[in-house]
């Protein structure tokens, strides 16, 4: 992803905490990996024997202790669970907080529905704020929403990485260099990234893989005291929730993976595909702008409007703007803050506003755009969303890319796929062939065999999770089902689709799938 090297949803864009996904990472060790190949994976995930280890009884036998969060009808706790689940010592257990709202009714309580918000990295407990209130009624009033955040991310031993002037520092670097020094100094960053998070949290950077978490969420369906996992996932937490089903088929109850991943598909693959997800959305952009009279890329094509936002990029790489803070917007934090607002239409009015404002030489409001995606708040301060992002994304696949030459080679099929933005996925995707540690996953189908039905939902122009990946998904888990959003924006469950929700809703509420090939629009 984009996150510079990440790509996640922007929580303030969209009013919901961070969805998002992670494509434009790249995956690996310090040592030199082979780019990962575009051929999708033959192989499926192997579900874990049926009954628990017994030295996992401790965990899956542990009470939850609750308590007010502070936030009216919200309780929080903490639940253990190893380090390493191949060897648990007790001595070097996780506490990952966890947080519910219990149902309120009119109805019968249909047991707990776990939420996960996408990243990776995303904070689950901040989004079940969101879930618990907006999601429908039907549901929420039926249902104790609740949600864990992953380990590694947010309240749940985070992964830290570098001080905030350093993350800073990071963001703001150029990744479309034009010449070796430009080079250097990209791959000093990202190697610097990566050595400051094996530095602070070394710990905890070797066990941080959507396997484990998807293991850490069955004991907590354990404790919750649910026989089957229920769970709405969005974005990279489609693939929290396909794993998970792919790991413990039996105990699947009704899944939902809105903005669908799909884990067949190496992260070079992922990346390339994610960059052509951007540049439908921007197209989706300015097809909308261009009607527009004050349009800030001009009134007279797609194709025009494109040639705006490259010359207003070149601009900005050679003459970075003010933007009234010590900061000023380059060219990497002003395609940050273009790309933020790919991911929700909604957010395409505060787009076109930065970018007239920069256009008139202020790049505040552009630079905000970009510190949403980043959750940099107004103080300076970051959350550890990409510092958990580029650790899940290094362990769960090997590298998209591993040197600035296989870089050059994979250009021009990044640019064939995205004219504005794919020279920046394809450096941005180069920051996990310096990671300190190799990946312990890999591409490969998850077919979930023996699984209860499950809905996948896939939005047609999705700039994150293109849609291709959402039909791919549906066809390889056994009792997969597609449902489509004819519409823009990542994501589609509970953001303003009454099709959507009357769709999601009849499967959580009434175990009833929706027809084959629903369309909503």
């Amino acid at each position: 992803m984009h996150s510079k090297r990440l790509l996640r949803i922007p929580a303030t864009v969209i009013a919901v905490t961070g969805l998002l996904l992670s494509a434009c990472t790249s995956e690996g060790g310090g040592h030199k990996a082979a780019a990962s190949s575009p051929v999708p994976a033959t192989t499926s995930l192997k579900p874990l024997p049926s009954e628990s280890p017994a030295d996992l009884a401790p965990y899956y036998g542990q009470k939850l202790s609750w308590h007010d969060c502070g936030v009216p009808g919200f309780q929080c706790s903490t639940m253990k669970v190893p380090l390493d689940y191949a060897h648990p010592v007790t001595a070097d257990d996780l506490r990952l907080a966890v947080a519910r709202k219990k149902a309120t009714g009119p109805g019968k309580r249909l047991g707990s529905l776990l939420v996960n918000p996408g990243g990776p990295g995303g904070s689950a407990i901040d989004y079940l704020q969101y879930a618990a209130l907006g999601y429908p009624t039907a549901v929420t009033s039926r249902y104790d929403m609740a949600a864990v955040d992953p380990r590694g991310v947010a309240r749940s031993e985070p992964v830290e990485c570098l001080s905030d002037p350093q993350m800073d520092a990071f963001t703001a670097v150029d990744t479309t260099p034009d010449d070796n020094a430009e080079v250097n100094k990209l791959v000093t960053a990202d190697r610097g990234f990566a050595n400051g998070c094996e530095k602070r949290s070394a710990k905890i950077l070797g066990h941080v893989s959507t396997v484990e978490s998807a293991r850490d969420m069955d004991i907590l369906r354990a404790l919750l005291g649910d026989q089957k996992l229920t769970y709405v996932g969005k974005s990279y937490g489609t693939f929290l929730g396909a794993t998970y089903a792919g790991l413990f088929p039996q105990r699947v109850g009704r899944l939902v993976l809105d903005g669908a991943m799909d884990p067949s598909v190496g992260a070079l693959e992922s990346s390339r595909a994610q960059a052509g997800g951007f540049e439908v959305a921007f197209k989706a952009f300015a097809a909308d702008c261009v009607k527009r009279s004050d349009c800030p890329l001009g009134t007279t094509s797609t194709d025009d409007a494109g040639k705006h936002l490259d010359a207003f990029f070149a601009t900005l790489d050679s003459h970075p703007l003010s933007t009234g803070t010590s900061r000023p917007l380059t060219e990497a934090l002003g395609t940050t803050g273009v790309i933020a607002a790919m991911y929700d239409e909604g957010a395409w009015p505060t787009l076109r506003g930065a970018l007239a404002s920069a256009l008139k030489d202020d790049g505040g409001p552009l630079l905000k755009l970009s510190d949403s995606y980043y959750e940099r708040d107004d103080k300076g301060k970051y959350s550890n969303l990409m510092y958990a992002n580029a650790a899940v994304n290094c362990l769960d696949l090997p590298p998209a890319l591993s040197s600035p030459a296989d870089v050059e080679r994979a250009l021009p099929s990044f640019r064939a796929a995205s004219p504005h933005f794919g020279t920046t996925l394809a450096w941005s995707s180069l920051i996990c062939g310096y990671w300190p540690l190799p990946s312990t996953g890999h591409a490969q189908r998850i077919e979930a065999k023996g699984a209860a039905p499950i809905l996948v939902v896939g939005t047609i122009r999705d700039p994150a999770t293109p849609y291709a990946w959402a039909v791919s998904l549906a066809s390889q888990l056994s009792s997969g089902h597609l449902l489509t959003y004819d519409g823009d924006g990542h994501t589609a469950y509970a953001r303003g689709s009454d099709c959507i929700d009357t769709a999601v809703n009849a499967y959580l509420l009434d175990d009833t799938v929706p027809p084959k090939d629903q369309k909503c629009t």
